[in-house]
C-alpha cells in the first residue's frame, strides 16, 4: 500500500512540475507564436564577440563602441533557418550597426548576411555578404525616407528559403532570392561597426520560427 501511494506522489509530482515548467516557457510566446529573443534584463540567450560594449539599460539592449572601436557582435546562442524576425533600434550616434542572420561567428569574423542598419542615405534594409559577395541589394533611395534618425524604427526581416524580404517601418525595403542565403542556417547577430562613435539602442526582439 504504502509504495503505491508513493508512486502516486510522485506522479503527481511530475505532473506539477511539468506544468509549471511548460507555464514558463509558453510566457514567452504569444498567441501568434513568437519568441522574445531579449528579456530586458539580461543577455541571456546571447554571446558576446569582441570587446565592444553590450548592455542592459531601460529595459533596452545596448551596443556601444568601445575603446578599441573595433567590429563587435552579439549573437544569439541558437541558430534559425526560416523565421519572420521584428526588432526595434533608436540610433543615438552614428548608428552604423546591422542585423546579421543565418550567420556564423570566429572571434569577429563573422559569415552571412546583413540588413543594414545605418544613418540616413546608407542603405538601410539592403542586404550585405559579409566576407563574401558584399552588398547583394540596396533599397532604392527614396525609399530612406521611412528611416527616422534619433526615433525608434521597426525592421522586420523575413526569410524563408531562397527568398529575403526586409522593412523598416511598414515600407518594404527589399525583396531577394538567392540559392546561397537559402542554402545557409545561422545565429540572428546584431552589430557594432568599427570606427568608434556608435550607440544604437534595441527592443521588442521578436522571431517567429517558419
Amino acid at each position: 500500500m504504502l509504495s503505491k501511494i508513493l508512486s502516486l506522489l510522485a506522479v503527481v509530482l511530475c505532473l506539477t512540475n511539468c506544468s509549471v515548467k511548460n507555464t514558463v516557457l509558453g510566457s514567452k510566446n504569444d498567441s501568434n507564436g513568437t519568441t522574445s529573443l531579449f528579456n530586458g534584463k539580461d543577455l541571456t540567450g546571447w554571446e558576446i564577440y569582441g570587446t565592444e560594449k553590450w548592455y542592459v539599460q531601460d529595459g533596452n539592449l545596448v551596443c556601444e563602441s568601445g575603446p578599441d572601436k573595433q567590429y563587435g557582435y552579439l549573437a544569439t546562442t541558437k541558430k534559425f533557418k526560416d523565421f519572420d524576425l521584428t526588432l526595434e533600434f533608436q540610433q543615438e550616434a552614428n548608428g552604423n550597426s546591422g542585423v546579421f542572420f543565418r550567420s556564423s561567428i570566429e572571434g569577429t569574423k563573422i559569415t552571412g548576411w546583413q540588413a543594414e542598419v545605418a544613418p540616413p542615405n546608407n542603405n538601410t534594409g539592403g542586404i550585405y555578404e559579409s566576407y563574401g559577395r558584399g552588398w547583394l541589394i540596396k533599397p532604392d533611395p527614396e525609399k530612406d525616407k521611412a528611416l527616422k534618425m534619433g526615433e525608434w524604427n521597426k525592421m522586420r526581416i523575413k526569410a524563408m528559403g531562397d527568398t529575403v524580404t526586409t522593412w523598416v517601418n511598414g515600407q518594404e525595403m527589399i525583396t531577394i532570392t538567392d540559392a546561397k542565403i537559402g542554402a545557409a542556417m545561422g545565429q540572428v547577430a546584431l552589430q557594432i561597426h568599427d570606427g568608434g562613435g556608435i550607440k544604437v539602442r534595441w527592443r521588442n526582439l521578436r522571431i517567429q520560427e517558419l
